[in-house]
């Protein structure tokens, strides 16, 4: 090990949480190695809706997903940390000297402190289960949505009564002929900004209603749709289906580390750390009481853990710097 570099701080997920990590890392002085095991940066926001319009991140009224990530990434290049990509992290160990021994699918790496901001973990989409739905997946049926222009002037309907299927809706609006939305329930559970959006658009909105049937040979051309609770039928001629049902996520091999979980997360206290000393987490992948599952709440946490391990790397070091003062000269 000794011929091997020695991060202060690696990053294990390169999503937009991470990727502020790895900034925010590098104005406190630490060196920074991010893996991910997705070919690009970025995670969900650019392998599922980089298209998709985010609203929880100050200062942005609204942003498209693969800006962020863009702007996330540069502003992460600042101070050039290590990135390793296509890699998946297998196992954390933590040797006799509390160095941390991090085994990837491709290599091993060593940190002083590990900050794991790997997202929900492993996701597969929640599948619409009706009879031949799996035929028509690589055809008209889809779970994510790449590009916004694939629909335009095509009938569409969107499948789900959250934030992701509210706002697909409202984004493919000008740009479809038809979007039509439907709910198994009366009401939706995305943000009120975006249904009082919804109400004023011409998205045509039917509840209580959920697929029945889906008609066609090489690809859907027609959808029937089902009351829910009662015996109404609606039968719609579709171009697309696009169904938002959220993911089943899994937190894979991070669940054997040792650390504490709790619903599908990894347990952390108010430094953000996990139940192994020297080893944070900042994200979805976290939990505790009371937490928001929003972007703007990782970049928050983030800078908990960063200032906490370094702290720990170094106790000579400051625990809270404010951000002006990083780079400050001093007055003439």
């Amino acid at each position: 090990m000794s011929e091997e570099k020695i991060y202060d701080l690696t990053i294990i997920g390169a999503g937009p949480i991470g990727l502020f990590t790895a900034f925010y890392a590098g104005m406190r002085n630490a060196s920074v190695h991010m893996i991910d095991s997705m070919p690009e940066v970025g995670g969900q926001l650019a392998a599922l809706y980089p298209d998709k319009y985010i609203y929880d991140v100050a200062g942005f009224p609204n942003i498209k997903a693969k800006d962020l990530v863009e702007q996330l990434y540069e502003q992460s290049k600042t101070f050039s940390p290590k990135l390793s990509l296509n890699e998946s992290v297998k196992n954390v160990i933590q040797l006799e000297d509390g160095t941390f021994q991090i085994d990837t699918s491709g290599s091993s790496y060593f940190a002083r402190s590990v900050i794991i901001t790997a997202g929900a973990g492993a996701f597969q989409p929640r599948k619409l289960k009706v009879d031949r739905a799996d035929q028509f997946e690589d055809r008209n049926l889809h779970y994510f949505v790449k590009k916004l222009e694939q629909f335009k002037n095509r009938r569409v309907l969107i499948c789900g009564g959250g934030d992701s299927a509210v706002d697909w809706s409202l984004a493919l609006e000008p740009v479809a002929k038809e979007v039509i939305l439907i709910h198994r329930r009366d009401k939706f559970r995305a943000h009120e900004h975006s249904l009082s959006l919804l109400q004023e658009s011409n998205v045509h909105i039917k509840t209580p209603y959920e697929v029945g049937k889906l008609v066609g040979n090489d690809k859907i051309e027609q959808v029937m749709l089902q009351e829910i609770k009662g015996e109404n039928v609606h039968v719609l001629d579709v171009d697309d289906v696009i169904v938002n049902f959220g993911f089943v996520t899994s937190l894979g091999p991070l669940k054997d580390w040792g650390m504490e979980t709790s619903k599908n997360a990894i347990y952390v206290n108010q430094q953000m750390e996990t139940s192994i000393p020297g080893i944070f987490a900042a994200g979805d992948v976290c939990a505790y009481d009371g937490k928001p599952r929003l972007i703007a709440t990782g970049f928050g946490e983030a800078t908990i853990a960063v200032n906490h391990a370094k702290a720990m790397i170094d106790p000579k070091a400051r625990l809270h710097v404010h951000s002006t003062h990083l780079f400050a000269t001093a007055a003439p």
